[in-house]
């Protein structure tokens, strides 16, 4: 069996300052603030380094989040409790560096996130994921995800009963 391209860990002294997405916000954030937020215990990062190169490819956040149930579509919410909100993990941020286009990472870092909310020893109902732009609602959707609201790039919303099929199927 061969060694998979890329290894994913927690964010530490990795560099990150010529990471480039494409997409300035991402990227801002992910050279200047990301760091803060995980001192706060606002988020958790995890990055994608390529094997071989140590090359910093791609990263995602985690944090704690959650919906209101009256926000989650109706066929979604039939099993679920009457409480007023439903916990939730956020992928708050995943980008994929630009030299590692069309080699499936993003796919292998939204599994990997799935993977992490899954095993994680406290509770979610859900993954959301607030998309950015019309490619990243795109790319959720190709991934079951559903929006919240008739905004295409709405909040997206997936249970994780459903992502686990996903990652296990």
């Amino acid at each position: 069996m061969s060694k998979p391209p890329f290894r994913i860990e927690a964010l530490s002294s990795h560099d990150r300052a010529s990471f480039s997405c494409g997409n300035d916000r991402i990227d801002k954030y992910f050279r200047e603030t990301v760091t803060q937020d995980t001192k706060r215990d606002l988020a958790r990062c995890f990055v994608a380094v390529e094997n071989g190169t140590d090359k910093l490819a791609g990263f995602y956040t985690l944090s704690s989040n959650s919906v209101l149930l009256s926000e989650i579509p109706d066929h979604l919410k039939k099993k679920l409790p009457r409480y007023p909100t439903v916990g939730v993990a956020l992928i708050s941020w995943l980008g994929r560096h630009l030299d590692f286009r069309g080699r499936g990472l993003g796919e292998a870092l939204l599994f990997d996130a799935i993977k992490t909310i899954a095993a994680a020893p406290i509770a979610s109902h859900a993954i959301i994921v607030d998309p950015i732009d019309d490619d990243a609602a795109r790319f959720y959707r190709e991934f079951d995800f559903v929006s919240l609201s008739s905004d295409d790039r709405s909040r997206m919303y997936l249970p994780v009963a459903t992502a686990r099929k996903l990652i296990d199927g």
